[in-house]
């Protein structure tokens, strides 16, 4: 892959620092390499290892010509997801989660289209026959629709996979992918439960430096998959990688309530 991940760059980039230990999900313990002064160190040659992977998955989905959406609400990490995802021709939401975005696509879609309707009224003279007080009130929602929603506005259908920073803070994201057996893939913290993910990519998700880092290479593959669709026809090899990646979506999490179930039983 051109994309090459260096040990050396998540370094530099500070992708190893986790969170105080007494914060930590023990369930990310095969991913911890070491404390150091109350701090949990990320294990950087499993994070290399599955940024490999994920990258290998989402560059696949971008080459079969499924969107990726991105997930990023926290302050260091909104305006990086939100270039990244443009530069990669990608949807993002960067604001607040609209509850329902996936779960009740539906009714999102009809939010879209009423912003793209306000534009039509502007482009064929419409508005300007509203009083003074209604062109406030629909640019007022055109505003808040184009913050919330602008960035979702060409995604006509469910994602092929959402790509999340900060998985606690994203719950509800998480919920929703789950319930609709969407693949999830995520920068995943010490603090976080890897379980509910299908593509972890253990990694600091705090620091500006390192969810650049993560988010160029995530990037890199995705526009790496785009250029390959546009060069030649999708194989039928493809087409089974892509629902290779939707079936280790719903294996996971089958997996992961089986030990639930089982404990609830007894």
């Amino acid at each position: 892959m051109a994309n090459n991940i260096q040990v050396k760059d998540l370094l530099d980039a500070g992708v190893h620092f986790g969170h105080l230990t007494r914060k930590w999900n023990p369930n990310m313990a095969p991913y911890i390499y070491m404390e150091r002064n109350g701090i949990h160190i990320i294990n950087l040659y499993k994070t290399a290892a599955k940024l490999e992977e994920a990258n290998e998955a989402l560059k696949k989905i971008a080459a079969s010509g499924r969107k990726v959406l991105f997930v990023a609400t926290k302050k260091q990490a909104k305006d990086i997801v939100a270039e990244k995802a443009k530069n990669a021709n990608m949807p993002y939401i960067t604001e607040r989660w609209p509850g329902g975005m996936l779960t009740n696509f539906v009714t999102i879609r009809k939010a879209v289209k009423k912003m793209a309707s306000i534009d039509r009224m502007k482009q064929d003279g419409t508005f300007n026959t509203l009083s003074k007080k209604e062109r406030l009130a629909v640019d007022r929602l055109r505003a808040k629709l184009e913050k919330n929603l602008g960035s979702i506005s060409d995604m006509s259908r469910l994602p092929g996979a959402l790509f999340i920073v900060d998985t606690t803070r994203e719950h509800i994201a998480v919920k929703e992918a789950q319930k609709l057996n969407i693949p999830i893939f995520a920068m995943v913290d010490t603090n976080s439960d890897p379980r509910q993910i299908d593509y972890v990519i253990p990694s600091n998700d705090d620091a500006s430096k390192s969810i650049e880092n993560i988010m160029s290479s995530v990037s890199n593959a995705i526009i790496e998959g785009l250029s390959e669709r546009k060069t030649g026809g999708k194989s039928d090899d493809e087409e089974d990688d892509v629902i290779a990646v939707e079936k280790k979506s719903a294996r996971k999490r089958a997996a992961a309530v089986a030990p639930v179930a089982k404990d609830e039983e007894e």
